[in-house]
């Protein structure tokens, strides 16, 4: 197994030094505040690993960590290194007890106690920690990408779930997403307990979770296939020019429902080997419950994470239908 991944693993990350000209706290086990010497304009948060199987963004964070321990990666702004759920990490699962990015905006005090739990509450706190150091010179703009791989293939490999709020994200954003690689853009409509939607609501951050593949074990990633999030990353943080998008424009969804699971009678009638994003017939029941049926509505015919394995009162699956791009995208 890779060393980085060994530290990471056995707790060994705190023993890495970094240049003089970075200033590196670690906020909490897996949080890792870095500050420029230099003024900063933005601060920006990247987390991996909020789903502890989830490993290839884990892997593609350490690298660009150990470059700038290494003094080979510029940094330009205040960033914030979040590798999510480290018990889980460490044990190849996608949680222990919750699911984590469930837990967000207080909805932890509600959970049963648990790792999961704990480690929401850990992490707001540091957000807060972060964003309040990094307007210590004044107030910057917020960032936050959040890196993850899907349970299941996808018709668009990669893609961008943008957390609802009030108003557009900016052209830049949307621009960020584009060099990133990402083949679909999808805007939530309703908020919900994820750690984007905690930090553009709590902080009004620019945020969103960035699917980059397919859930695989740490040894078994091949890397090159997110080099433009990976390029595209380490062109924000060390304030360099965003790479070319070598791909067909980004195609763009809304989310029209999102299918609750209510107990244990809850059905999903769909070939549990479909993949994200498949258009479905109208008509065609895709859910049922014992007081209600989810059928398909010519206007919103995609699926997205379905997943019946949910605890009850999650999400099962959402009911996505297209939309035009943002006005305020660049032609």
């Amino acid at each position: 197994m890779d060393d980085k991944v060994n530290d990471l693993l056995h707790c060994r990350l705190t023993e890495w030094a970094f240049p003089a000209a970075i200033e590196a706290c670690w906020l909490a086990d897996g949080v890792l505040q870095l500050l420029p010497q230099r003024p900063w304009r933005q601060a920006t948060i990247v987390s991996a690993g909020i789903h502890g199987n989830e490993t290839a963004p884990i892997e593609l964070l350490l690298e660009i960590v150990h470059a700038l321990s290494q003094g080979r990666q510029p940094l330009s702004q205040a960033l914030l290194i979040v590798f999510g759920n480290l018990p889980a990490i460490r044990a190849s699962r996608r949680y222990l007890h919750n699911d984590l990015n469930r837990l967000f905006g207080g909805r932890h005090l509600r959970a049963a106690p648990g790792n999961e739990s704990r480690r929401a509450a850990e992490l707001e706190a540091a957000t807060l920690a972060f964003y309040t150091a990094a307007d210590a010179r004044g107030p910057v703009a917020r960032a936050h990408l959040d890196l993850h791989t899907a349970i299941r293939g996808s018709r668009y490999r990669q893609f961008a779930l943008l957390p609802a709020r009030e108003g557009e994200y900016s052209a830049e954003f949307y621009r960020l997403l584009a060099a990133s690689g990402m083949d679909a853009v999808v805007r939530h409509t309703e908020p919900g307990g994820t750690f984007t939607h905690f930090t553009g609501e709590t902080f009004a951050a620019e945020s969103a979770p960035l699917e980059l593949g397919k859930v695989m074990p740490f040894g078994e990633n091949d890397l090159r296939l997110f080099a433009a999030a990976d390029a595209t990353l380490r062109a924000t943080i060390g304030g360099g020019a965003l790479p070319s998008r070598l791909k067909e424009p980004m195609h763009h969804f809304v989310v029209q429902e999102s299918i609750i699971k209510g107990d244990d009678r809850f059905t999903l009638h769909l070939d549990p080997k479909i993949e994200n994003f498949t258009a479905l017939a109208a008509g065609q029941v895709v859910a049922r419950q014992a007081e209600k049926t989810w059928v398909i509505d010519a206007r919103a015919p995609y699926i997205l994470f379905p997943n019946a394995g949910v605890a009850s009162g999650q999400r099962a699956c959402l009911l996505l239908k297209s939309a035009a791009p943002c006005l305020s995208l660049p032609l």
